[in-house]
C-alpha cells in the first residue's frame, strides 16, 4: 500500500529491522515522491550498535574471543562517520543527478506503486552495484577510493561501516540509465536497502546459509571478497545477490582460511591518511612513469598494472599469504583504549545530534561541528597508533571543545551531560598538558 504526499514517512522498529535484511515488501516501502522516502540508513544506527554488541557476544560464546579490536573498530567507525559528513551539507549526489535525468530525459514512467517496478529496481540497483564494484577494483583511480573499505585487517560488523568519502562522487554515473524509466522514489528506497543489506554480511560468526548461498551474497561469499589470499583477489562483487558473479565468472567459494585486508597493508588508523594516501601514491606513480600512454594507464588500468604487464597486473606478483600474518596493532597503555572509547562515544553523541538538528542550525555552526568531528577522529587515529606528539593534537582538541562549547556551537543531545562534558574535557586538557611537560623534561634529560 503506497503513501500519500508529504514529508519523510515514519518507520516502525520492526520495519526498520526488516529493511536491514531487504525483506520489507513493496507494500510497506513504496512512495509517490522522494520526499516521502524515510532515511533508512540514519534510522538504522541503533540497530548497527545492537548487532555489533550481539556479534561480540556470539563471538565470545563461539571462540572465547571478541570479534574485533578497539583500535580497528574505532578506525572503521571514524571512516563511516567521515563518509557521511558531506551529506550533512549537501543532498546526495546520487539523488540529485538521478532526479535531474528523470525530470529532463526519461523515456517512459513505470508506476511507482507496482510490485513489478519494485522488484525490477531491486535487480537493476544490484546489477549496477555489481558493475561499479567490479570496475572499482579494476580501475586504479576508483580503487584509490574503494580501498578504504578493504583496509581493515579484521572482518566484523565494524568493517561494514568503513566507507570511502570519495566513492559516491563516481558511483552516481552508473545509476543514470535507470533514471530513464524508474521513478526516483523507488530508486531511493533500493539504493538504501542495497547498502543496508551489506551490513550484516560483514561477520565471521555466521558460517554457511545452505541453499541461499546460490542466490544471495552471504557472509561466506563476502569474506572471500575481503580476503588478500591470491584465490580471493577480485572475486564476489555482488551486493545483495551473488548471481551476477556466477553469471560473469567472478564467483569464488570460501575455501582456505581467509586473511583480510589489502595485499600491501597501510598500517594506520588515521582516517584522513587512509582516505588520501592512495591518491598520493597514484600522483607519485603518474609522474614517475615514462610515456603519456603509460601515465594514463597508471590512472585507468588496474592497481597492479605496470609497464609491460597485463591490464590487471600479474597474479604471481600478489604477495603470498602464509596464515601467520599479524595485523597492525601498536601497543598502547590500557587507559588509552578506554579513553578513546569514551571520547568516541561523545563524538557519536555530537554526530547523531548534528544529524537530528541540522535543519535548525546556522551554516557556521554546522561547519564548526563538522570540523570538530574531523579533528577528533584524526586525533583518535594518531593516539591509537601511539604516534609521537599525538598528545599535542589531543590537548588542542580538548581546548577547542571547551571554547566552542562555551560559545554554544556544540551541544549534547542530552542536556544533563553538558556540564559533565565540560568537566571531562577540562580534566583531559590538564592530563595531556602534564604528559607533554613530562615528555619535554624527559627529552631535555636525555640530551644532558
Amino acid at each position: 500500500m503506497g503513501s500519500q504526499a508529504g514529508g519523510p514517512r515514519a518507520t516502525a522498529p520492526g520495519q526498520q529491522l526488516r529493511a536491514l535484511f531487504y525483506v520489507l515488501p513493496p507494500g510497506e516501502s513504496s512512495f509517490r515522491t522522494v520526499e516521502e522516502v524515510p532515511d533508512y540508513v540514519e534510522k538504522s544506527i541503533p540497530f548497527f550498535i545492537a548487532f555489533i554488541g550481539l556479534e561480540f557476544a556470539v563471538s565470545w560464546v563461539q571462540k572465547r574471543k571478541l570479534a574485533g579490536r578497539i583500535n580497528d573498530g574505532i578506525s572503521s567507525l571514524s571512516l563511516g562517520i567521515l563518509s557521511r559528513l558531506p551529506d550533512v551539507l549537501f543532498r546526495s549526489i546520487d539523488l540529485i543527478s538521478y532526479i535531474y535525468v528523470w525530470n529532463n530525459y526519461r523515456l517512459f514512467e513505470l508506476p511507482w506503486d507496482s510490485p513489478w517496478t519494485w522488484y525490477l529496481t531491486l535487480l537493476g540497483v544490484d546489477f549496477v552495484y555489481y558493475c561499479f564494484h567490479r570496475i572499482s577494483h579494476e580501475v586504479n583511480i576508483l580503487w584509490a577510493a574503494h580501498q578504504v573499505h578493504h583496509s581493515s585487517e579484521d572482518y566484523n560488523l565494524f568493517t561494514a561501516l568503513r566507507q570511502s568519502v570519495l566513492q559516491k562522487y563516481t558511483s552516481w554515473i552508473f545509476n543514470l540509465p535507470m533514471a530513464l524509466f524508474i521513478p526516483p522514489s523507488v530508486f531511493a528506497v533500493h539504493l538504501q536497502f542495497n547498502l543496508l543489506y551489506q551490513f550484516w554480511i560483514h561477520t565471521e560468526v555466521v558460517t554457511k546459509l545452505g541453499p541461499l548461498e546460490w542466490i544471495l551474497n552471504t557472509p561466506s561469499h563476502h569474506r572471500v571478497h575481503h580476503g588478500r589470499n591470491p584465490y580471493c583477489i577480485d572475486k564476489n562483487y555482488g551486493g545483495t545477490l551473488i548471481i551476477w558473479d556466477r553469471i560473469f565468472g567472478t564467483f569464488e567459494a570460501e575455501d582456505a582460511k581467509v586473511v583480510y585486508g589489502l595485499t600491501h597493508p597501510v598500517n594506520s588508523f588515521d582516517p584522513i591518511m587512509l582516505q588520501l594516501r592512495p591518491l598520493v601514491h597514484i600522483w607519485n606513480t603518474f609522474w614517475a612513469t615514462p610515456g603519456f600512454c603509460n601515465k594514463l594507464s597508471v590512472i585507468f588500468k588496474g592497481p597492479g598494472w605496470g609497464p609491460g604487464k597485463p591490464r590487471l597486473g600479474l597474479p604471481e606478483e600478489i604477495p603470498v599469504v602464509t596464515g601467520k600474518e599479524v595485523p597492525f596493532n601498536p601497543s598502547v597503555p590500557a587507559y588509552l583504549n578506554w579513553y578513546a572509547v569514551v571520547h568516541f562515544a561523545i563524538i557519536m553523541d555530537l554526530y547523531t545530534g548534528l544529524l537530528g538538528t541540522v535543519t535548525m542550525l546556522s551554516q557556521g555552526t554546522i561547519l564548526l561541528r563538522i570540523g570538530f568531528i574531523i579533528l577528533s577522529l584524526t586525533s583518535f587515529g594518531l593516539l591509537m597508533e601511539n604516534r609521537p606528539k599525538a598528545d599535542v593534537l589531543e590537548i588542542i582538541r580538548c581546548l577547542v571543545f571547551i571554547a566552542v562549547y562555551k560559545l554554544g556551537h556544540l551541544r549534547s543531545q542530552f542536556s544533563s551531560l553538558g556540564s559533565a562534558y565540560e568537566v571531562l574535557f577540562s580534566l583531559c586538557a590538564a592530563f595531556w598538558g602534564i604528559q607533554i611537560m613530562k615528555r619535554i623534561i624527559s627529552s631535555k634529560d636525555k640530551h644532558h
